[in-house]
C-alpha cells in the first residue's frame, strides 16, 4: 500500500476539501467522532479511504481508526492520515486539537485526479459529507475546490499579510469556491437573506444556522467560461462591493493561467527540461512550461578543433587521479543519483536535476565548488565521453586543459563543469545533458 505524498498531489489537480469545525470530546473521542465516519462511509462511494497510517499501516476500519488516533495521542491532540492508493487517490488528514480553548476537527480531503468529479453524482457525495459534517461539527468557513485554482487566490492570505489573515481568518467573503459552507457569524455579516438567495446550484440552510452553497453540479469544469460566469455572479451577489466585470475578468485570468500547455523543449535538454514542471505548483506549472519551450541554451562552446598535445610525462598516474575524482562524485551522489553508477547519458541527465532540484551551486562555497565538487564532475564527465561516445583522453598538466577527442571535435568536459556549476540557472544553459548531445553529433 502506497500513500499519496504531497509531491504526488502536486503531479495532477485535485479536489481539496478543508474543513475545520467544532469538536466536544467530553463525551469520549469515539461517539463524538462516530457521526464524521459515518458519514465518510456512506457518501464517500469511490474515494473511501482503504487504509490508516500512523506509525504503521492498518486497513480501513473505525477500529484502526480508534487505535491510531490513540498512538498519535499527545498533549496537545492526534492526528492521523487515511488514505487510497487505487484510482482515484485519496490523503485525508484528520487533526484533533483537544486541549485548546475551542477544540477543533480539522479535515483535510485531497482526491486525485479533479476529473474525477466531472460527474454530478460523484460530487453529490462530496456535497452531502460536507452537509453532515458541518451540520455535526459546526464551521466558521470550509470550502471544497481545485487545488490549482485555489493556489491562485492566495488561500488562505487573499493577499493579506501573515499577522492580519492570521488574526481575521475568513472574516468576510474573499473569495467563492465550488463548493462552500459559512458559518453563522458570516451569515449574518453578509445577511441571511442575502446569503439565501444567492445564484447559485444549490442554497441550503443547515440546522445550526450555517449555509451549504455550491456553485454548479460538478466541481472539474470550474474554468470554464459558464463556471466563471456563475462564479463572479454569486461573488458580487453577496459581495454588491464588488464590480462583476473586474470579478470575472480576474477569474478568466486564472483560467488562461490554468490552461494546458504542450511541452516543446529544445530537443538537446528535453531530457532534463521535461523532469522540472513537476517541481512547480500546480497554479505555476503552465507558465513554466511556455518559459520553458522558450528557452534556447547556448551552443556549448567548450571545444577545440585540433587538440593541444599532451604535456604530461605519466598519462597512467593522470588517468588514475581522475578516476579517483569521478569515484569520489559517485561515492557522495550514488544514493540520490543511482545511475551515476553507470555513467550513462542518462546518469548524465539524472545529475542535471539532482543539482538544479536541490539548488547545488548555492548551496555550497565556492571553495568546496572549486576544489571538490568541479574536478570531480569534469573527471566523471569525460569518462562519459570516453566509455560511451569512443573517446579519447588528451591529458594536460592543467587540469582544465585536459580533452576528449571524439571525432574530429575535442572537448573539454572540466571547462564545461566549471562553467555549469556556477549558479542554478547555469546548470539550464551548460547542463551536462545538452554537452553529451552536442559531442554525440560528432561520434565517428
Amino acid at each position: 500500500m502506497t500513500t499519496l505524498t504531497l509531491h504526488d498531489l502536486n503531479k495532477v489537480d485535485c479536489l481539496r476539501f478543508l474543513f475545520d469545525g467544532a469538536f466536544n470530546s467530553g463525551n469520549g473521542i469515539e461517539p463524538e467522532l462516530a457521526p464524521f465516519f459515518d458519514a465518510l462511509e456512506k457518501y464517500a462511494g469511490g474515494w473511501m479511504p482503504t487504509f490508516v497510517k500512523t506509525s504503521r499501516m492498518r486497513k480501513y476500519s473505525r477500529d484502526a481508526v480508534w487505535r491510531a488516533i490513540e498512538e498519535r495521542r499527545d498533549d496537545y491532540g492526534s492526528s492521523i492520515g487515511l488514505f487510497r492508493s487505487e484510482n482515484p487517490g485519496v490523503s485525508l488528514a484528520l487533526t484533533l486539537g483537544l486541549t485548546q480553548e475551542d477544540p477543533d476537527l480539522r479535515a483535510k480531503l485531497s482526491v486525485q485526479p479533479l476529473s474525477f468529479f466531472s460527474e454530478e453524482k460523484a460530487c453529490l457525495g462530496i456535497v452531502a459529507t460536507a452537509r453532515a459534517w458541518a451540520s455535526r461539527y459546526p464551521a466558521h468557513h470550509a470550502s471544497a475546490h481545485s487545488s490549482a485554482d485555489r493556489q491562485l487566490t492566495d488561500s488562505p492570505a487573499f493577499g493579506r499579510d501573515d499577522a492580519t489573515w492570521k488574526r481575521d481568518g475568513f472574516d468576510k467573503i474573499y473569495e467563492l469556491f465550488w463548493l462552500n459552507i459559512f458559518g453563522p457569524k458570516l451569515v449574518e455579516s453578509v445577511g441571511r437573506e442575502r446569503m439565501l438567495t444567492t445564484p447559485a446550484h444549490l442554497v441550503e440552510e443547515l440546522p445550526n444556522g450555517s449555509v451549504l452553497l455550491v456553485l454548479r453540479p460538478t466541481a472539474a469544469d470550474f474554468d470554464s467560461e459558464e463556471a466563471r460566469v456563475a462564479q463572479a455572479r454569486a461573488h458580487v451577489h453577496l459581495r454588491p462591493d464588488l464590480d462583476f466585470d473586474t470579478v470575472l475578468s480576474t477569474l478568466r485570468e486564472r483560467s488562461a493561467a490554468l490552461a494546458p500547455v504542450e511541452p516543446r523543449f529544445h530537443p538537446d535538454v528535453a531530457p532534463f527540461l521535461s523532469r522540472l514542471p513537476d517541481e512547480f505548483s500546480l497554479s505555476e506549472r503552465q507558465r513554466k512550461i511556455a518559459e520553458l519551450n522558450a528557452f534556447r541554451p547556448p551552443v556549448p562552446e567548450e571545444w577545440l578543433p585540433v587538440a593541444h598535445p599532451s604535456d604530461v610525462e605519466n598519462p597512467e598516474h593522470v588517468l588514475e587521479s581522475y578516476g579517483d575524482l569521478s569515484e569520489g562524485l559517485v561515492a557522495v551522489l550514488h544514493t540520490d543519483v543511482p545511475s551515476i553508477m553507470e555513467e550513462t547519458p542518462e546518469s548524465l541527465t539524472d545529475l542535471d536535476f539532482h543539482f538544479w532540484k536541490t539548488h547545488f551551486p548555492e548551496r555550497y562555497t565556492r571553495d568546496v565548488l572549486d576544489g571538490h565538487t568541479i574536478p570531480a564532475l569534469g573527471a566523471f564527465l569525460g569518462d562519459v565521453l570516453v566509455r560511451r561516445l569512443g573517446g579519447t583522453w588528451v591529458l594536460r598538466q592543467k587540469m582544465e586543459e585536459s580533452q576528449v577527442r571524439v571525432g574530429k571535435r575535442i572537448w573539454l568536459p572540466f571547462l564545461r563543469a566549471r562553467r555549469y556549476m556556477q549558479s542554478r540557472q547555469s546548470l539550464l544553459e551548460y547542463s551536462l545533458t545538452q554537452f553529451f548531445h552536442e559531442a554525440e553529433r560528432y561520434r565517428p
